[in-house]
């Protein structure tokens, strides 16, 4: 059987449609007369859910995300020992009307995400860059085994 292709959304949100031969009969969606778990339009939601890739090294933790068509200055990442948020905002520039409109998938509007670390991190230190849409976050990890000698002064 060919794999249904999903659409750009579908990949970028991770939202499925469930066509309406499938699906269990006595599931919650199917009692409240619903087919499909796809997110509600950009009307009913505050923001959108970036799609991130978070792995780590052995001494950082690097998050990805795409976020073309959104101008660096109008990014705001704020990292914490355990957390990492990315929120924005693109904006449409269109000049095309609504009726004029054959096939409409991009999404304009606010969006965020936060990503609950695996480890803790050195905030101070953590690095960004954006090249050609995609953001890459790079965090220190905390060296847990590192010691400082301490030196004890007199008040004599």
């Amino acid at each position: 059987m060919a794999k249904e292709r999903k659409s750009f959304f579908e990949r970028l949100t991770g939202a499925v449609n469930v066509p309406e031969d499938e699906g269990d009969d006595n599931s919650a969606f199917a009692e409240a007369g619903s087919r499909s778990i796809a997110l509600p339009s950009h009307d009913d939601i505050g923001d959108a859910e970036l799609t991130v890739d978070v792995y780590q090294t052995p001494d950082k933790v690097i998050v990805k995300t795409l976020v073309a068509g959104v101008k660096p200055e109008d990014l705001d990442v704020t990292i914490a020992r355990d957390s990492v948020v990315v929120r924005g905002k693109r904006e449409s520039h269109s000049e095309v009307h609504e009726d004029n409109y054959i096939h409409k998938e991009l999404y304009w509007g606010s969006f965020s995400r936060t990503v609950i670390l695996p480890v803790e991190v050195e905030p101070e230190e953590a690095e960004a860059v954006e090249r050609h849409g995609l953001l890459i976050i790079s965090i220190p990890k905390i060296d847990k085994s590192k010691q400082t000698k301490l030196k004890i002064r007199s008040n004599q």
